[in-house]
């Protein structure tokens, strides 16, 4: 039972002298301005930054960021550039799919209960308006500009784009329509998925949406 006590008694007794400061260096730490600066000898003309270590100074600096490059992967490569056309087809259109969007819901919540013969006086009273706004712009845009333009106004008025083209499609004179056509003939059908296919357009379109200022 005593060499047991004994045993214990030693054990805690190098506890605590482990838990002091090895050799009181804490305690016996200089200040920086107590330690006294190097001697200089006739050929120490060049300042250098210093740090003091184990109670003296000595030379001390701090490298450089190197940065290391590789070529980028080509099939990433190739899903940049198809996001970099996306995004600038976006920026490029959306503007004009909000205001064809706005233009053309506020269009069919007026024809909704028409009869078929004031339909066409309406949207003849409308159409000087579309031409004038949307004329000159959609004949500035690429294929695949027109195409992105068709699914933001799909977004915009619900997927219901092609529906109302096709009901004005009788309003509107044929020179209107080929502008429209021209573009919009192969994608006019095409869904606005935002959580589907479309998921990445979506995210590029909220980024212009927070950067514009627009609200739904």
């Amino acid at each position: 039972m005593q060499l047991t006590k004994n045993i214990i008694a030693s054990l805690l007794i190098i506890g605590a002298l482990a838990a002091l400061p090895a050799g009181g260096a804490l305690a016996q730490q200089k200040p920086a301005d107590s330690i006294p600066l190097p001697v200089l000898g006739p050929n120490d003309t060049i300042p250098v930054p210093a740090m003091v270590k184990d109670g003296e100074y000595i030379p001390s600096g701090t490298l450089e960021w190197t940065w290391v490059q590789v070529p980028y992967p080509k099939h990433l490569l190739e899903r940049r550039k198809a996001w970099t056309r996306l995004r600038n087809a976006i920026y490029v259109t959306y503007p004009y799919a909000r205001r064809a969007g706005a233009i053309m819901n506020d269009i069919n919540a007026h024809i909704a209960n028409m009869p078929e013969s004031e339909k066409k006086k309406y949207i003849h009273s409308r159409e000087k308006e579309l031409k004038q706004e949307f004329t000159k712009p959609l004949s500035d845009l690429s294929i695949y500009q027109g195409k992105v333009l068709m699914k933001l106004i799909n977004r915009e008025t619900g997927n219901n784009c092609y529906e109302i083209i096709k009901e004005y499609k009788g309003g509107f004179t044929a020179r209107f329509y080929q502008t429209v056509a021209f573009f919009f003939s192969t994608s006019l059908k095409q869904p606005y998925e935002k959580s589907g296919e479309d998921a990445e357009m979506e995210k590029i379109v909220q980024e212009v949406e927070r950067m514009y200022g627009y609200r739904g």
